[in-house]
Parts: C-alpha cells; structure tokens; sequence
C-alpha cells in the first residue's frame, strides 16, 4: 500500500440528489487539480430547495498534507464500506473534527507508512463532510476491498451509541451523490468494516443501525473472507482467552484383591 445550488424542484421532476452541482464543482476541481489530484477549495453543498445543510471540507481545509503517491480504481466503485475512528473520539466542532482527520492521517501515514489517510471521506459530529483519499482512489481501509470501495469513517466510537442524526445523514447524502454522479455503482453493496476482516469497527451499535439501510449486503463465504493484515488504528484487538485450567489425572476406582483361590 507503500499502501450553484439547484433551483426549487417541481411535482414533475424527481428530487435532487442531497448533493448537487457545488459538489460536481468540487470533483471537476479534484480532477484537474495538481499533481497529487487533490482539490484546494472548499465547497458549499445544498439541497434542491437551497438551504444549505452540509458542507465538503477539503483537505487543504483541514490541513491535510500531501500524499506520498495517489493510485486510482477505474468506474463506479461497487462497495461501500462504514467505519468508526474509535480513536479520535467524536468531535462537534469543525475545528475539532478538523484535527481529528489531521490525527487519523498522522498515524496513518507517519507510523503506519501508507500513502495516506486511509479513508476516502470523513464525518464529523459537526455534520461535516471531510475529504480524505476521495472517490475512485485506492484506500488503505479494508483489506481486499480497497481498490473497489468507498471507505466512509464516522468519527468516534460507535460501539454503544447512535452517531448523531447529523453524522448519519450526511454519510447518507454522501452515498447518494456518489451514486447519482457515477462514483458509485447504482446496485452497490453497502458493508460494515467488520464483514470483511476480524475487528469490532464501525461498532455494533452503529453497525445496526446501517443494516437498516438500503443496499445493506450480508456477505456470503464467496464474497468477503478477512485476511490478516496490520492492526488499523480502529481495530479492536481481541483478548486472548485464559489458559485452561490443568486437568486432574483421571481417577481409577481403587479395585479389590482378588478373592483367594482354594485349591480342591
């Protein structure tokens, strides 16, 4: 892994996607930007009746820095795949949320060694949308899926509770735009992180949650198997169990002599 907002929408037409054109802007910019193939800007989302209710941070914005080599995967991605951070715990703040990804890419890149953040997008508890690798470029998140996938984290630890309403409908707005833009395939299949290798993430109480979301695929032994790879800063080790009790010898019932013989 070396690693504009949409006019009003009428009865004749269908809604908006939650995503629209600003975020076309904003991947138009990613894909003739630089060399790394990141965008520097920030855009402003909105729904079709213009009220503004997400925002895509870009990795300038949060401070990203660079990658050290960006690969792509060509066509709609056909697997989405849900994390929890666990570590950073939940942010609220855009600046806190921003520091979080700041931290995730620190130990991604710096201690694990990989190219970079290993995620494709970020959510934060601000409701916030944050850029990581981005569509169509390899992550570093999930172990045989990586080129095929979009790797959402929601930030913090989902084990026990709900993310905000926030958090679940902007990963929710995010994989609509994907779709309705071609990043993502129409019949994708919609993944927890524990499905395709041994770890507690995106948590169960969060994993519940999406099984209830359209395009939630349980995986049959053909589909996912997990394959041992280096711990990821989310993944849970697992305990090893005590060491078994040392077991008595059996107990052989103590026999009576043989009765005497008497000769006749």
């Amino acid at each position: 892994m070396g690693d504009k907002a949409s006019g009003s929408v009428t009865q004749h037409q269908p809604p908006p996607p939650p995503l629209t054109d600003s975020y076309e802007q904003f991947w138009q910019q990613q894909q003739l930007a630089t060399s790394c193939g990141y965008s520097q800007h920030m855009q402003q989302a909105n729904l079709g009746d213009g009220v503004a209710t997400a925002r895509l941070i870009s990795r300038s914005d949060w401070g990203a820095r660079l990658p050290k080599s960006v690969e792509h995967f060509q066509g709609p991605a056909p697997y989405v795949i849900i994390h929890h951070s666990y570590m950073p715990p939940v942010c609220y703040t855009t600046v806190d949320c921003m520091k979080s990804m700041r931290d995730m890419q620190d130990f991604h890149q710096l201690e694990r060694g990989w190219n970079d953040i290993g995620y494709s997008f970020g959510i934060g508890g601000d409701g916030m949308i944050y850029t990581g690798r981005g569509f169509n470029v390899i992550g570093a998140h999930a172990p045989k899926y990586n080129d095929r996938s979009v790797g959402i984290v929601l930030i913090g630890d989902w084990r026990t509770e709900l993310p905000p309403k926030q958090m679940l409908d902007a990963a929710k707005n995010l994989i609509a735009f994907g779709v309705f833009k071609g990043y993502i395939d129409p019949a994708y299949k919609l993944l927890g992180h524990k499905q395709v290798r041994d770890t507690e993430c995106p948590g169960g109480r969060l994993f519940a949650e999406i099984s209830t979301w359209p395009h939630f695929t349980y995986l049959n032994t053909t589909e996912g198997t997990s394959t041992p790879t280096p711990v990821e800063p989310h993944a849970h080790a697992q305990p090893a169990p005590p060491p078994a009790a040392p077991q008595a010898p059996p107990q052989v019932p103590a026999q009576s002599p043989p009765a005497a013989v008497h000769k006749v």
